[in-house]
Parts: structure tokens; sequence; C-alpha cells
């Protein structure tokens, strides 16, 4: 289930795909806690392995995609004003050297889509995109997974322990946002 939902977000970024993976790593948080572990209960590592390896598997699908449908991608964007900005801006980003975009877009609200499809639609080589892809969802992986586990250790298997965890995910997002949006500076 975790996996298919951090798979398909890349398509539907309104899926809760963090939310999921942080309420797993709580219930992991609660079973270690007790000292009896559940076979129900994911395994820490193992549920990092799998949302960073969904995280991959469904940014490859939207390159893929994006890649082999461009022009109908961009004719689709160049109705909204607002994806037609983005996708200006995530140009000269990629064109900078963009594997820390690549890594901060994941933590994004709808940031991983963009860059996904966007890069596949300006047909960037998947050597230059792929690498950077796989740390960036092992990174959100592991940090919602920790937020998760250790939100659940510290604050017990709650709400409150998941509600904390999931408003710190929302602050890193909205950290991402500011830094991709951030202009830079010209000497």
């Amino acid at each position: 289930m975790v996996a298919l939902s951090v798979l398909l977000d890349v398509f539907l970024p309104v899926l809760p795909s963090g939310v999921l993976v942080i309420t797993a790593a709580t219930a992991a948080a609660a079973g270690s806690a007790t000292g009896r572990v559940s076979p129900d209960v994911p395994d820490i590592l193992a549920l990092t392995l799998c949302a960073a390896a969904a995280s991959l598997v469904g940014d490859l699908v939207a390159y893929r995609l994006a890649w082999r449908g461009g022009a109908r991608l961009d004719r689709a964007i160049a109705r909204s004003r607002r994806l037609t900005h983005a996708q200006e801006r995530l140009g000269q980003a990629l064109a900078r050297g963009g594997g820390a975009l690549v890594i901060l877009a994941r933590f994004a609200p709808a940031g991983r889509s963009v860059v996904s499809l966007g890069a596949g639609a300006a047909h960037r080589r998947a050597r230059d995109f792929l690498p950077w892809s796989a740390l960036a969802g092992l990174a959100w992986a592991g940090y919602s997974v920790a937020l998760g586990y250790f939100g659940g250790q510290w604050l017990g298997a709650t709400w409150l322990a998941t509600g904390v965890s999931v408003l710190a995910l929302f602050a890193a997002g909205a950290g991402a946002v500011y830094v991709v949006r951030r202009q830079p500076k010209t000497a």
C-alpha cells in the first residue's frame, strides 16, 4: 500500500504518501517500543527502501511518459500561465546543474511531479536525472520514516505523534518551496 501510494503520487500529488509513510513508521515505533513486534508492523529499513524505490520508479515512469509525449505535455502546460512560468524556472534551474533542485523538489508539494515531467519533456539525459532522483527518494523516505519513527518513540503511538511528524513534513515542504522559489543573486 505504501509503495503504490508513493509510486502514484507523482501523477496525483494530492495522495498522502508522506502521511502514509509517517503513519507506518509510527506503527513500527510502537511495535519496537513494546518489544512485541507484530508481523503486520513494517520494519523501518524495509519501509525506507520500499518508499525510496517506489519514489524512483514513479519518477522514472513520469520521466519516460513526458519524454515520449513532450509535445502534448508542452501544449497542456501552455494553457496555464502558472505552469508555463514553473516550467521556465525549472528549465533554468536544471540548466544550472539542477541536482539540488531534484532533491529539494521531492519535499515540495507537487515538486516531484513538476521536476520528473519537466526533465522528461526537456529530454534531459536519464543518467543526469535518475541518480539525483534516487538520492531524492532516499532522502525523502529516510526523513519521512525518521519523523514517524522518532515521533512514535518520543510521543508514543498516538495521533499526536503522527500529527507532529506530519507537521514537520509539511514544514520541510514549505522550506523546500521557499528555497526553490528564491531568486538567485546575480553578480
